[in-house]
């Protein structure tokens, strides 16, 4: 048997290792662990409830809006405040801008690096006038951008890549319109949210910015910019990936159970569903089912339970601990949570849209519905999920009414207790608060990448991408790329998993 460790794994948010045991050619045993504490649990204790929208935030850069909504959402439980229409609109707007650019940059700037070829491009001495162009177009770009030729390209795990310049050259290419396209999303969040990262607009009770024409065309002008971006380069690459490496349809499968807290509000009911599917079965959500395990994390023992009232007490030097990441469990069971869970939830409660997308899709790279929990599964549903998403957004923006109010009167008071649950672009997200005499005594984040990067629970069984990366085929002269493929499918948010 032999060790290879991974620290840090580059190209994600957040500091994480990756150990594994190999024997064989495969991996027996894998260990994810976060490596960093940052308790803004602790942070919020004895503050002012609506402190906690502004604060919470701060958890991450990436997808602040996702703990923005939570959080007011949590606040709003516990003030019983009714959300107008509108105020619901534009959540569900920025919120969706924020989803695009994490999906389009998880693609392009943080996994596609593992599928191209950087060193033939810039090697590149061929004939071919149309890729000549193309490389010329490249270097222009990476020079105009001031990015070195190397860099941030090289140095590259070894492996094997695809020798085909015209594959590597469109992919490096729509590797930097992806940029400029993530940079219009954030234009897009910022027209409602007032700022981007942290915005500034998105308090209990709704969204104080309004919508005006002017915005709303403003908004739909760059939203229709990304959406061509996702319908000619984004699927169309995904696609071609899943096919230059068809091996990714069946690797890093993981623990086959998914969950979702449901997300984007529309009137009474939202539109992608909450519930679990296990073993091809969809069944609603119980959050009282939701525990938080600290068998192997660096937490004091009464530091578990549900998230309602369990703590957060560091233990650095706690036996046996190998990591800063909890352990999340539904009904004591390890479940993914993400697109890929997001996707499954709501093909199984018969959400019509991404039943008919979802078949297409799988139907154009010969797979079948059991080839999802996987590496292109994961990629795939984010990529469809983006597609899904943009075209709804039209559908919120025509039923904006320009003046309408889009926030709710606020009622002060001294004590509530709330939940506010939602799905960040990389999953399940929930806050719990409590306060008493007009001062927070109790929050708790349950963020998607602590379910997805949770280590072994008090019964010693494997959190997700463990279990996705055990049993994986390697080769031990590549230095782990196979691991990483499949680690960075999950795309890790790891100052969000330990929080």
């Amino acid at each position: 048997m032999t060790k290879l460790i991974i620290d840090p794994v580059t190209r994600i948010e957040g500091h994480l290792r990756i150990e594994t045991e190999i024997a064989g050619g495969k991996v027996t045993a894998a260990y994810s662990s976060g490596e960093m504490f940052r308790g803004f649990e602790q942070i919020m204790s004895g503050r002012d409830p609506l402190d906690a929208p502004i604060i919470t935030q701060r958890i991450c850069g990436v997808c602040p809006v996702s703990h923005a909504i939570a959080s007011t959402s949590c606040l709003e439980d516990a003030l019983k405040l009714q959300v107008p229409a509108n105020g619901h609109l534009l959540k569900n707007l920025i919120l969706g801008a924020n989803y695009l650019q994490s999906h389009i940059m998880h693609f392009y700037q943080l996994s596609a690096l593992d599928f191209l070829d950087v060193e033939a491009i810039l090697a590149y001495n061929g004939n071919e006038p149309a890729l000549r162009e193309l490389k010329g177009w490249v270097e222009g770009e990476l020079k105009s951008n001031h990015i070195l030729p190397a860099a941030p390209f090289l140095p590259r795990i070894s492996g094997k890549y695809p020798a085909n310049h015209q594959w590597n050259t469109r992919l490096l290419k729509h590797y930097l319109e992806a940029l400029e396209i993530r940079r219009e999303s954030h234009k897009m969040a910022a027209i409602f949210g007032g700022k981007i990262p942290h915005v500034a607009s998105v308090i209990p009770g709704g969204v104080t910015s309004g919508a005006g024409v002017g915005s709303i065309e403003d908004f739909r002008g760059r939203l229709r910019t990304i959406r061509r971006f996702i319908e000619n380069s984004y699927l169309p690459d995904v696609m071609a990936t899943a096919k230059q490496f068809p091996q990714y349809l069946k690797a890093g499968r993981g623990v086959q159970n998914f969950l979702s807290f449901g997300v984007f509000q529309e009137q009474n009911s939202l539109w992608l569903p909450g519930g679990t599917v296990t073993q091809g079965k969809f069944v609603p959500l119980d959050i009282d089912k939701i525990s938080e395990d600290i068998g192997f994390s660096r937490y004091t023992n009464d530091s578990g339970g549900h998230p309602s009232n369990s703590k957060t007490q560091p233990e650095p030097h706690k036996a046996n601990a190998y990591s800063w990441i909890k352990a999340p469990r539904y009904d004591n069971q390890s479940f993914e949570v993400g697109p890929l869970a997001r996707m499954t939830v709501a093909y199984h409660a018969d959400v019509q849209p991404v039943r008919e997308r979802l078949d297409a899709l799988l139907h154009e790279v010969g797979g079948k519905l059991s080839d999802l929990p996987s590496v292109f599964g994961r990629h795939a549903t984010r990529a469809l999920e983006a597609s899904l998403v943009a075209e709804r957004m039209e559908n919120w923006l025509d039923n904006l009414v320009p003046g309408a109010i889009s926030v709710a009167n606020y009622t002060p008071s001294q004590e509530g207790r709330g939940v506010g649950l939602t799905e960040a672009p990389r999953g399940a997200l929930g806050h719990w608060i409590e306060f008493k005499a007009g001062k927070i005594t109790h929050y708790q984040c349950l963020v998607p990448s602590t379910w997805n990067f949770s280590p072994r629970d008090s019964y010693k069984r494997p959190g997700p991408v463990e279990t996705a990366i055990e049993g994986a085929q390697v080769n031990e002269t590549d230095r782990g790329l196979e691991v990483v493929r499949i680690v960075r499918s999950f795309d890790p948010c790891i100052a969000c998993a330990v929080h």
